[in-house]
């Protein structure tokens, strides 16, 4: 058996919300066993998988329906583009809720908070769907602290992101700066000049910030460097995000570079491939791993996250990855099978 290194694994503890998880086979207490973010000269455990030959889903009843019991959807690529609702999934979605299947809707984008996804949802059409199954980065972010105590150190968090954060950060009770509030700055560089920042930040969020600026990353980078213990952590590390339905458009991967080329530390990623997330939801809703499916468009965010996390995957060329990328020679990252759309899941 190869011996992953032990760089990769970071431990967190376990999930605020997920204590004495009894329901869930092969519980990880590994902050990111992936550490996506951290995969510059890391591998995790699916990585080191040598390339197999792809199922395309054939069969979705065998193969599938009759195998899973809860689903997993990340949203952008597979439910929607951009803002524009991919044809026929809510067609899709109405018939597994028909047969009684559990879903959930876990996205890394960190732009919204649940309750901003939820109105985002019920915009495009998709109003059967509850509050309760929608989980954003924003909402992992928050749900990291309050596994870690933060708010019991008395210190805030420094912001790069949007309101998604903010209000996540607003529910449990935790100070924030930056973030819109420093949209716009410019910091004076002339002689003698120097960017004053907060000695009680003691953790720096990095999220999706259409705002980014250099006020933002300086602020940023002086926390980290310069106050004691400071934490960095990232919602996601995609490389490219769904802005628009046109064209893709740089995620949240190049903000969180930005910070980590200043300051020469990994973060700790919480959104997918992180197993925060999952451990919630096996736990609130008393799920079988094994009987769960995860779904999306991204490899390495994904389909790890299943495939870390003992998940059935399933891989939708909807989105960001195409089939030429999926079955290439240089991916080692393997779902139990792709299909063009979720709607293949019912083939007319």
């Amino acid at each position: 058996m190869m011996r992953v290194p032990t760089r990769v694994i970071r431990t967190i503890g376990r999930s605020a919300f997920s204590a004495g998880v009894s329901n869930c086979p092969l519980q990880t207490n590994a902050t990111h066993v992936s550490q996506s973010a951290k995969r510059v000269g890391s591998y995790t455990l699916s990585s080191f998988r040598s390339m197999a030959t792809v199922s395309r889903l054939s069969d979705p009843t065998v193969e599938l329906l009759d195998e899973i019991d809860a689903f997993i959807f990340d949203c952008d690529g597979v439910i929607w583009l951009g803002d524009s609702i991919i044809d026929g999934v809510p067609e899709t979605l109405d018939k597994l809720r028909s047969m009684g299947k559990k879903m959930f809707f876990v996205t890394n984008n960190s732009t919204k908070s649940r309750a901003g996804y939820k109105k985002k949802f019920d915009k495009l059409g998709l109003n059967s769907v509850p509050a309760e199954e929608i989980f954003s980065s924003s909402f992992a972010a928050a749900a990291y602290l309050e596994q870690t105590k933060f708010k019991d150190t008395g210190k805030k968090v420094y912001l790069i992101g949007e309101v998604g954060i903010c209000e996540e950060l607003d529910l449990i009770g935790v100070p924030w700066i930056g973030g819109p509030n420093d949209t716009g700055k410019v910091p004076s560089m002339g002689p003698g000049d120097a960017l004053q920042h907060d000695t009680d930040v003691g953790a720096v969020i990095v999220g999706f910030d259409r705002h980014v600026n250099y006020y933002k990353i300086q602020s940023a980078q002086l926390c980290i460097n310069e106050n004691e213990g400071c934490e960095f952590i990232a919602t996601n590390l995609d490389a490219v995000t769904h802005l628009t339905d046109a064209q893709k458009w740089a995620g949240n991967g190049s903000m969180v570079g930005a910070i980590r080329g200043c300051t020469g530390r990994e973060p700790t990623v919480v959104g997918k491939p992180s197993p925060l997330m999952i451990d919630y939801l096996c736990d609130k809703y008393a799920l079988d791993r094994r009987r769960i499916c995860m779904v999306g468009d991204r490899l390495d965010t994904d389909v790890l996250f299943g495939s870390d996390n003992g998940l059935r995957s399933v891989l939708v060329l909807s989105g960001v990855t195409n089939e030429e990328k999926l079955l290439g020679d240089e991916n080692k990252i393997t779902p139990d099978f792709y299909t063009d759309s979720i709607n293949d899941f019912f083939p007319k």
